[in-house]
């Protein structure tokens, strides 16, 4: 039984063939070397469609009915592959148009498959990160890409993802230039949130923990030293009259006595200064420069503004301009570190 299959049907992903009877009366030569020449071209077209990958099938018919012939190849492995990834998989054209993507994107973006399909990917997402994905289109060829974006589902479920982007080589006959991957961020943006929130719990306890030792030191061991300090106070008094070696280790005494007190302060200020928490950022950032200016012999300039979008207003010395706390005690201790 001879047969031929049409080689101009396989754009469908499936080739169609009719059955050519043996024909019963004679021909010529010629009608039969112009019909072998015909076939052979065919037969041409189907091998080179076969082998780049343009069919899945070739279905030819037969008495019994059609029968369907898959073919397995190397690219099928790579489409189960894709399909079986819980990632979105997507080909696009320059202007955002899907010729393919994967049931994980149309899981994502809560839409049938067949609907995706033919789709514009821009319409997935915001206007903003539209203008970012076709910046990044109108970029060379040869230049790969990653954008964080935020995809909008059919139902208005807005989730995080990464854009990875793949551009292939121009072609003529192939309107696909680029591979697109979409990874859902979600998880990663709770556990980045999550490690925010126990970071933060953190700082607090160890704030909260300065606090307590500063507020140890300063109403604790600073009033002990300051007694000691008053003694030897009293005592370098009482020795005011003689020149010898107990007035000069009664003097020795209230010196050292006296540094003690003062670098205890120092210790308890920056655990926890005061200053900040009463008057603002600004004078506490002044009294550790000059803390630091009279210890090291450093010269120390602090200049600040207040940013209101691209403009730049001077503070006044004496401005009742406040940041929150919390974002005022962090710079404080970034200025802390900028001193060691």
């Amino acid at each position: 039984m001879n047969y031929k299959v049409e080689p101009k049907k396989y754009s469908k992903k499936i080739l169609t063939g009719k059955i050519l009877h043996k024909r019963k009366s004679p021909v010529n030569l010629k009608s039969e070397l112009a019909e072998a020449k015909l076939r052979l071209a065919e037969a041409e077209d189907t091998l080179r469609a076969i082998r780049s990958g343009a069919v899945d099938a070739v279905v030819i018919p037969s008495k019994k009915g059609p029968q369907v012939f898959t073919l397995d190849g190397a690219e099928q492995m790579y489409r189960l592959l894709i399909e079986s990834m819980n990632k979105g998989v997507l080909t696009l054209a320059n202007d955002g148009t899907i010729f393919y993507a994967n049931s994980a994107f149309a899981s994502l973006i809560k839409l049938p498959l067949d609907q995706v399909l033919g789709s514009s990917f821009l319409n997935c997402l915001s206007k903003e990160n539209q203008q970012s994905l076709q910046r990044t289109f109108t970029k060379s060829i040869k230049a790969n890409g990653k954008i964080s974006a935020e995809l909008i589902a059919t139902d208005g479920t807005i989730l995080p993802v990464q854009i990875s982007i793949c551009k292939f080589p121009k072609n003529r006959s192939n309107p696909v230039i680029m591979g697109v991957l979409v990874s859902d961020m979600t998880d990663a943006k709770q556990n980045e949130e999550h490690l925010r929130a126990l970071t933060h719990a953190i700082v607090q306890a160890q704030e909260t923990e300065r606090g307590r030792v500063a507020f140890e030191l300063h109403d604790g061991i600073t009033q002990l030293l300051c007694g000691i300090l008053f003694r030897s106070q009293a005592l370098l008094g009482m020795l005011a009259d003689q020149n010898g070696p107990a007035q000069i280790a009664a003097l020795k005494l209230n010196e050292v006595a006296a540094m003690t007190v003062e670098e205890v302060e120092r210790i308890s200020r920056n655990l926890r200064p005061g200053i900040l928490e009463d008057l603002g950022l600004m004078p506490a950032l002044r009294e550790a420069g000059a803390e630091f200016s009279n210890r090291t012999k450093i010269s120390v300039k602090i200049t600040h503004s207040l940013l209101n979008g691209n403009r730049q207003y001077k503070l006044p010395a004496a401005s009742s301009f406040r940041l929150p706390l919390d974002t005022e005690l962090v710079l404080y201790r970034i200025f802390q570190e900028a001193l060691k």
